[in-house]
């Protein structure tokens, strides 16, 4: 073989890693695609589903927190409505205080 032909294998060989190269790197870029592809749908469904979670949660709390309110709005109710008025004892006081402005 002469140095041209030696050459011109040499540049082949090259020729045809160059492309083994730029056939990896295109392979490497897709999976690294598909992987973040991948990725980003797996995070999405765990945030929609504890997003779903906390929102159960919350309305759980809420609800519960509610009906403890009304519990104590309407022990508060008639605890109110048990206390007697004296009526004429009020009026008479307020009579007096009345009295003592004058």
């Amino acid at each position: 073989m002469n140095n041209n032909e030696v050459l011109g294998h040499l540049l082949k060989i090259e020729s045809e890693a160059a492309a083994l190269v730029n056939d990896a790197q295109a392979e490497a870029d897709r999976r690294v695609a598909e992987a973040e592809k991948q990725n980003r749908a797996a995070y999405e469904e765990r945030y929609r589903t504890e997003s779903a979670k906390q929102e159960n949660e919350f309305q759980k709390i809420k609800e519960d927190l509610r009906r403890q309110y009304q519990q104590e709005l309407e022990n508060y109710r008639e605890k109110i409505s048990a206390v007697n008025i004296d009526t004429d004892r009020f009026s008479s006081l307020l009579d007096r205080f009345i009295a003592e402005e004058m």
